[in-house]
């Protein structure tokens, strides 16, 4: 049976394939891709149930797609930061806005964070949820001992000195991604270059127009990367989700269907209250919405904001008309620092469940202030692939001094819950773009109010 489910997976791979060839639309592919993992997941969990040797013997094959998509996400996160950053600074056309565009989309990104984290605590206070009442299975315990073995990276170190940690010494090190806070080093290192290339420019312009080009070639390079890796979501995402449901425990999930209601409940909170930083600013949230449905789409179904960035940045300026540097700044940022749903919402969801057990008082004002704080100043430097959300828990956990057991016994419904956090966290990326870009003067309103122009595909 176990060598039928096998052909039965290859089949639909080559399905998929076939489509493509077709020229079938992307977002109709990553969808069909996504229906037929899940069905795919219930065959398999039916009639071999989660844990058997069945199961795991299936999921080590089928899980390579998923696995090398998975992979090669994650290796272009920091090309993708580093080249997107410089490549801002060598498109600007008027060098004085540098700090300006910063502090606005930065700005934008804590405050949206810090409401994320409010609405978090929020819809745990509101569903009465407990951690304490969640139970552990052969996953979770599996999943907490990996947890506690990233943790000890982490012990130890204050909120002072987390800051002085975000800050480069070996930046060759972080390129390598071998520190817990080597995503935000690069964004540092990279403002850096931009910084510096902006001062070579206008000291010596022959030697700026030699480096301009060479990261000119080198953002088109990756960016076709990008492109090429993108081709393979449909099979990576069908392989994930028939990983996702093989082996997820339907008790455990009914078991955690408050949460899983809760969190997106407070997902739906964020996405209107962005609606509304539109309205404050004059600008149309069904216009917005409609324009960049399909790239939140995308990333809710890839769960990857290092994969949306070209669609983001893309969309940004031709669809609704920000000016290219501060698309690719808040793409860039949005990647790495401020994530609504994965450093805002989830880390504060998770703290004020495990509140109770650990003498927090919820009541207390100053005690939100200081899980609100502390999680805008963690969300530094969350990579925008899978596991990012885990981090952020880790470091804001090991901050407040918390108990790490609870962020394992989400893993049963943490991949349905990071679905919807990665769409957030696009939109608040996206936000921060056109809301830095109409406070500076450099939205095209023209576009941006046309519900037709600019719309964009994934492929």
């Amino acid at each position: 049976m176990t060598y039928i489910i096998l052909l039965l997976y290859i089949s639909l791979l080559y399905l998929l394939y076939l489509l493509s060839q077709k020229h079938i639309p992307y977002s109709k592919r990553i969808l069909l891709g996504l229906t037929l993992g899940i069905l795919l997941g219930a065959i398999i969990q039916a009639l071999f149930g989660v844990e058997s040797q069945g199961t795991q013997f299936l999921m080590d094959w089928i899980s390579i797609p998923g696995s090398i998509y998975v992979r090669l996400l994650q290796m272009l996160v920091v090309p993708l930061i580093f080249v997107s950053l410089v490549t801002a600074f060598t498109q600007m056309q008027n060098q004085t806005n540098i700090g300006k565009i910063s502090v606005h989309v930065l700005s934008i990104l804590m405050i949206t964070v810090m409401i994320a984290a409010v609405v978090g605590i929020g819809s745990v206070l509101l569903f009465h949820l407990d951690g304490a009442e969640f139970t552990q299975g052969s996953q979770e315990i599996a999943r907490l001992a990996t947890i506690e073995e990233t943790k000890t990276s982490l012990e130890g170190l204050t909120l002072p000195q987390q800051i002085v940690s975000f800050f480069p010494s070996n930046i060759f090190e972080d390129f390598a991604g071998s520190r817990s806070t080597s995503t935000i080093a690069v964004v540092i290192f990279s403002l850096l270059t931009g910084t510096a290339y902006l001062g070579v420019a206008r000291k010596h312009p022959e030697d700026a127009k030699t480096f301009k080009q060479l990261i000119d070639a080198f953002h088109r390079i990756v960016m076709r990367m990008v492109t090429l890796i993108l081709r393979l979501a449909p099979y990576g995402i069908l392989a994930l989700m028939t990983k996702m449901v093989a082996t997820s425990s339907l008790s455990a999930l009914i078991n955690m269907g408050t949460v899983l209601i809760a969190s997106y409940a407070s997902f739906a909170v964020m996405f209107l209250i962005h609606g509304l930083f539109l309205i404050f600013h004059g600008l149309s949230p069904l216009t917005y919405f409609k324009k960049v449905a399909s790239v939140l789409s995308f990333a809710f179904t890839s769960r990857s904001s290092a994969a949306t960035v070209p669609l983001n940045i893309q969309t940004q300026q031709e669809a609704l008309g920000v000016d290219t540097t501060i698309a690719n700044f808040s793409a860039s940022f949005g990647m790495s620092i401020g994530q609504n749903g994965c450093a805002g919402i989830y880390p504060a969801m998770l703290v004020a469940m495990i509140a109770p057990s650990v003498g927090l008082d919820l009541s207390n004002p100053m005690v939100w202030l200081s899980i609100v704080t502390t999680i805008a100043v963690s969300s530094f430097g969350v990579a925008g692939v899978g596991g990012g959300a885990t981090f952020a828990s880790l470091i804001v956990f090991g901050t407040l001094g918390l108990p790490v057991e609870i962020i394992g016994l989400m893993i049963s419904i943490e991949p349905v819950i990071d679905m919807g956090r990665t769409a957030l966290n696009v939109n608040d990326s996206i936000l921060a773009g056109v809301i830095s870009a109409k406070q500076l003067n450099r939205l095209d309103k023209t576009i941006f109010d046309n519900p037709n122009q600019g719309l964009v595909s994934e492929s």
